[in-house]
């Protein structure tokens, strides 16, 4: 719908992890990653972007404006949630959603939910994790443009951590499910990415393994 706000993929880390690149070209059940992502959140956004940093021409086969950090030397996805406001005022957006390029399960109800749960500061995803506590995505979040200036100050003054940057935005949290699997599993190591094949192809008895260690 033309209310829904538009939503960045934050593809800006460097995967040191998984031996440097682009993650979010790695493949999963036929596909790459970052292609799971777009399909499960552009039908919530009305329009799409990625946030990453060098040679945009690698991503040109997407269709999709690719934004680099607004500010050097690579301070995380503050950085990438600033490129995000920045892009969604531009078109005269309210908000904007962020997801982190490596969460090929997200919900399909995500912006709707975040939507439901947003405060002056936006929202964030969470979920139980194995202990059953309530973990934050911070990454999976909808933003107020009105606070990129503030922002861009944080950003300036040192801070790197998006979630302390949601809690000083006083930021709601949208609950979600982990059973199966929690829907904001990311990839950060070959293991995880073992997993998430397991997961995506149906594999039977597959779970995510951060909910059995």
């Amino acid at each position: 719908m033309a209310t829904d706000p538009p939503g960045m993929i934050l593809a800006g880390g460097r995967a040191q992890r998984m031996g440097g690149g682009d993650k979010g070209f790695l493949p999963l059940a036929g596909r790459r990653i970052i292609d799971h992502v777009i399909a499960r959140l552009g039908p919530q956004c009305c329009a799409l972007a990625i946030n990453a940093n060098g040679d945009p021409a690698r991503f040109a086969g997407f269709g999709l404006p690719v934004l680099p950090d607004p500010v050097p030397g690579f301070p995380g996805p503050l950085a990438g949630l600033l490129a995000a406001m920045d892009w969604a005022a531009g078109f005269g957006a309210g908000a904007v959603v962020t997801v982190a390029a490596d969460t090929p399960f997200l919900p399909g109800d995500l912006v709707a939910r975040l939507t439901a749960t947003a405060t002056g500061g936006g929202a964030i995803a969470a979920s139980p994790d194995a202990a059953g506590e309530l973990r934050a995505h911070p990454t999976c979040g909808l933003w107020p443009v009105a606070l990129r200036n503030r922002l861009a100050q944080a950003i300036a003054g040192g801070e790197r951590r998006l979630g302390v940057w949601a809690e000083s935005c006083g930021a709601g949290r949208a609950e979600f499910g982990s059973q199966p699997f929690d829907p904001f599993f990311n990839i950060n190591t070959p293991e995880d990415l073992a997993a998430a094949e397991a997961l995506a192809s149906g594999q039977a008895g597959a779970r995510d393994p951060r909910r059995i260690r």
